[in-house]
């Protein structure tokens, strides 16, 4: 029977740390390691570990300074010894079938990535995202597809630009450990990158050959925590994300994925606009400053490269006109239309 590993890094989420581990602990799928990593964790979140590791002997807690998200999952990897890793953050959950039903996919399928469905969770409500219409299985032509979806969109994929990161998760997915770990990969610090995910799976996906989608949302996306990284103003957001794409382009180049990654990978630039529009409107100073920073990054070159090839046949009119202001640099419109498209999603 494979054993999986499933990695949670820990840290300040005592209010709901417990629910996450009685997610893990409480699967039908019982051959698991459960490795907790407690990355210097202020809070009881070291004291709830304890408690669970004494009734659950698949649970092993590692203390650590802290790393952050992404040094706390290196930690779990190096440390991991199942066949399948599996990664969870500590304030989110998944449903107690996910990992039976990932294993048996990935056995019966002869895959070695498996993925399926998420549902943000905003405390009041409940949305379901998603990505494929039905159970997919992928050989090793359409898991080249995947990839190239994961450096970014194009053709008709565009009329959704809000399905750009639908498959970049690091969570809601089981992963082969023989391919993280022969090939050594390992998570960047969001300090550096902005978000780690990406490009981890930028290069895991070199190396994958077949996955399998399970349409169900067996995972849960925790947005009412107001301490979580994605809810407070990023002041190094765009040089964050601008190092990120030069990683991915080398990632593109070193594995010779090709022209059609090259441009998705502009496709992705240009759509990061929405994130980095809605991190600016965090930001603290006045309309005028926040105006100002997003004149400077659509005036950047790379930007202005990569809007100089979007094409906005596939776009809504909305996208439309939203990604046509950005071209022209007119950042008083951009910014008027990322103050509705906040009102719109509520956050």
């Amino acid at each position: 029977m494979k054993t999986v590993s499933v990695i949670v890094p820990v840290y300040n989420v005592e209010k709901y740390l417990a629910k996450c581990l009685d997610s893990v602990v409480g699967q039908t799928y019982t051959q698991l390691e459960i490795i907790c990593v407690n990355d210097g964790s202020p809070d009881n979140s070291g004291a709830i570990l304890e408690k669970y590791a004494k009734k659950d002997s698949r649970i092993k807690v590692i203390t650590q300074e802290n790393t952050g998200l992404s040094g706390a999952r290196n930690t779990g990897i190096k440390v991991a010894t199942g066949d399948y890793i599996v990664f969870l953050d500590s304030d989110d959950w998944i449903d107690t079938e996910a990992v039976e039903a990932a294993v048996n996919a990935a056995q019966s399928r002869d895959c070695d990535t498996v993925m399926w469905g998420y549902v943000r969770e905003f405390g009041d409500k409940s949305l379901e995202k998603k990505i494929f219409d039905g159970d997919r299985s992928f050989d090793e032509k359409e898991t080249r597809d995947l990839h190239r979806r994961l450096a970014g969109l194009t053709g008709e994929e565009l009329s959704n630009p809000e399905n750009t990161d639908a498959l970049v998760t690091a969570w809601g997915k089981l992963y082969t450990a023989k391919i993280i770990k022969e090939n050594e990969l390992q998570f960047v610090d969001t300090k550096i990158i902005g978000t780690e995910d990406l490009l981890f799976n930028m290069y895991y996906f070199c190396f994958a050959k077949k996955c399998f989608f399970i349409d169900k949302s067996f995972s849960h996306y925790r947005k009412d925590n107001e301490t979580s990284l994605t809810r407070s103003y990023k002041s190094k957001l765009f040089d964050q994300w601008s190092e990120l794409y030069l990683r991915i382009g080398k990632c593109i180049d070193e594995n010779s994925l090709g022209e059609d990654f090259r441009k998705a990978l502009d496709n992705r630039i240009c759509l990061s606009m929405i994130g980095l529009g809605l991190n600016e409107l965090c930001n603290k100073e006045s309309h005028t400053a926040r105006m100002r920073n997003l004149k400077n990054i659509l005036s950047s070159e790379r930007y202005r490269k990569a809007f100089s090839d979007l094409d906005f046949s596939y776009f809504p009119i909305h996208w439309k006109l939203f990604f046509r202001f950005c071209k022209a640099k007119n950042a008083f419109l951009v910014y008027l239309l990322l103050i509705a498209m906040q009102m719109m999603i509520g956050k």
